[in-house]
C-alpha cells in the first residue's frame, strides 16, 4: 500500500514556515503499514495542485494534501478538487452548523466567507473537523487512488488523521504492518561503525533494511521491515540488535529515544552525584538538554553561562592571568571554568565549554570551531581540544555532544 503526501502553500516554499505535517502523517500512515514514496511541498495554484494529483494517482493507493482550505481567496483546494473531480460545491447544513456554533463561541460573525468554508463538492465524504472551521474531504478517483483533503492547520490536521482518516484506512485495507526500529550508538563515526558491522550488515535477511542515521557523536541504526507480518519482523530485529550487542555493546546507548544524558541522568540519579555546568560558546545548551528531562532536580545543581571574561573571573573565579596569557579559548580557562563552577555549585562533577563558535573571531592559530571542553570530577578535571566545523549551529550541537560524552566516560569510571 503506497501514499504520498503533499503540503500546499507558498509561505512553505518560500521558507516563511517549517512543514511538520507530513512528517507527522508519514509516521502515522508507516505506523499502520501504509509506505510513503514521496513527500513534496507545491505552491498555491490550481495548476500546480491538478499536475501533482493527475502524477501522483497513477502510482499511488493514497494521496493526503494538507493546506489551502481556509475562507480567503487564496486557499484554492477546495475549489480546484471540486475542478479536478467534475463536481459542484454544495451547502453541507451539517458543517455549516459546526461553523456557525464555533465562531459563536470565539466572538465572531458568520459572514459569507465562513459560510463558504461549509461549500463542499458534492462527489467528496466530508471529514468533520471537530476542532476547527475547515472540513476534510475524501475523494475516491476513478482509478481507485483515495485522495483525502486536509486543513494545514498541524493540530486540526492531526485530529482529523488520529480521529476519522486512520480509523478510515484501517476499515479499508488489509494493512500489513510496516516495522521500524532504532538502536542508538555513542562513540563511533558512522564510516568506522559501518566497517566494523559491515558481515553483521552482510548477513541480515533480506526483508530487513539498514539505515545509518548520523548525528553529533551518535549514529542511529534503524532496522525496517515492509508488508511483512508484525510478529514475525518483530522477533527478527530484537534478534539481530542482540548480535549487534555482541559487537558493540559499549557503544549502544539504547533503543530510540535513548541519549547519553539520559545515561548520565540515571547514574547521576541513582548514585546521588551532583552536577554543574559552565558554558562560553555552547550558551546554556549543555544545561538545556539535562533540566529539559524530569527529575534533574535531584542532580543538577546549577548551569552558568559565562560569555564574557569577566564572567568567567567573577563567577568562576577564572585567574585573570589564565585568560590574559592563554586566552579565553584555552586548556587552562576550560580547567578553571570547570573546577570553577564545580567549587561554586558544591558539586561532584562539571563539565566546560569555551571556544569560537563563529562565524567571526577566529584566527590561524585558533580558527573558527576551536572548542575547548572540560571535565572536573573529584579525581582531578581533564580538558580535550575539539574542532567542531565551521557552522555556529553545527559547532554549539557538536561541542554540546563531545563534552557530554567526556562526562559519561568519567562516570563509566566509578
Amino acid at each position: 500500500m503506497k501514499a504520498s503526501v503533499v503540503t500546499i502553500g507558498d509561505e512553505i516554499l518560500i521558507g516563511q514556515i517549517v512543514d511538520t505535517n507530513t512528517a507527522s502523517i508519514a509516521r502515522k500512515l508507516n505506523g499502520i503499514g501504509i509506505t510513503v514514496v514521496e513527500k513534496l511541498s507545491i505552491a498555491d495554484s490550481a495548476k500546480a495542485i491538478i499536475e501533482t494529483i493527475k502524477r501522483l494517482e497513477t502510482t499511488n493507493d493514497i494521496i493526503i494534501l494538507t493546506g489551502g482550505l481556509g475562507p480567503t481567496k487564496d486557499d484554492i483546494t477546495k475549489y480546484t478538487l471540486a475542478k479536478y473531480f467534475n463536481s459542484e460545491l454544495v451547502y453541507n447544513d451539517t458543517e455549516g452548523e459546526h461553523i456557525r456554533q464555533l465562531l459563536a463561541r470565539r466572538g465572531i460573525a458568520f459572514t459569507d466567507l465562513n459560510r463558504g468554508q461549509a461549500m463542499l463538492p458534492a462527489c467528496c465524504t466530508p471529514l468533520h473537523n471537530a476542532h476547527g472551521t475547515a472540513p476534510g474531504m475524501w475523494f475516491e478517483s476513478s482509478n481507485k487512488c483515495i485522495v483525502v483533503s486536509l486543513p494545514g492547520v498541524p493540530f486540526e490536521m492531526e485530529h482529523l488523521m488520529d480521529d476519522i482518516v486512520i480509523p478510515r484506512f484501517k476499515e479499508r485495507f488489509q494493512l500489513q504492518a510496516n516495522i521500524h526500529r532504532t538502536i542508538i550508538t555513542r562513540g563511533i563515526p558512522e564510516s568506522i561503525l559501518a566497517e566494523r558491522i559491515s558481515t553483521w550488515e552482510d548477513a541480515l535477511p533480506d526483508y530487513l533494511h539498514l539505515a545509518y542515521l548520523p548525528a553529533p557523536n551518535v549514529v542511529r541504526l534503524r532496522l525496517s521491515a515492509y508488508d511483512i507480518e508484525g510478529g514475525k519482523a518483530e522477533r527478527e530485529i530484537e534478534r539481530q540488535f542482540k548480535t549487534l550487542a555482541a559487537i558493540i555493546g559499549d557503544n549502544i546507548v539504547g533503543m530510540e529515544g535513548a541519549t547519553v544524558e539520559q545515561l548520565i541522568h540515571n547514574i547521576l540519579t541513582e548514585r546521588n552525584l551532583k552536577l554543574a555546568v559552565a558554558e562560553s560558546c555552547t550558551g546554556g545548551t549543555i544545561a538545556s538538554k539535562f533540566t529539559a528531562m524530569a527529575g534533574a532536580s535531584a542532580y543538577f545543581m546549577a548551569g552558568v553561562v559565562s560569555y564574557s571574561n569577566e564572567a568567567k573571573h567573577d563567577i568562576l573565579g577564572v585567574n585573570n592571568d589564565s585568560l590574559t596569557s592563554y586566552g579565553a579559548v584555552s586548556e587552562v580557562v576550560a580547567k578553571e571554568m570547570a573546577e570553577g563552577v564545580r567549587k561554586v555549585a558544591n558539586a561532584d562533577y562539571a563539565i566546560a565549554t569555551t571556544g569560537i563558535a563563529g562565524p567571526t573571531g577566529g584566527s590561524e592559530e585558533k580558527p573558527v570551531g576551536t572548542v575547548w571542553m572540560a571535565v572536573s570530577t573529584p579525581n582531578g578535571t581533564r580538558a580535550v581540544l575539539r574542532n567542531c566545523g565551521t557552522d555556529r549551529s553545527q559547532i554549539i550541537n557538536r561541542a554540546s555532544a563531545y563534552a557530554i560524552e567526556m562526562l559519561y566516560e568519567e562516570l563509566k569510571k566509578i
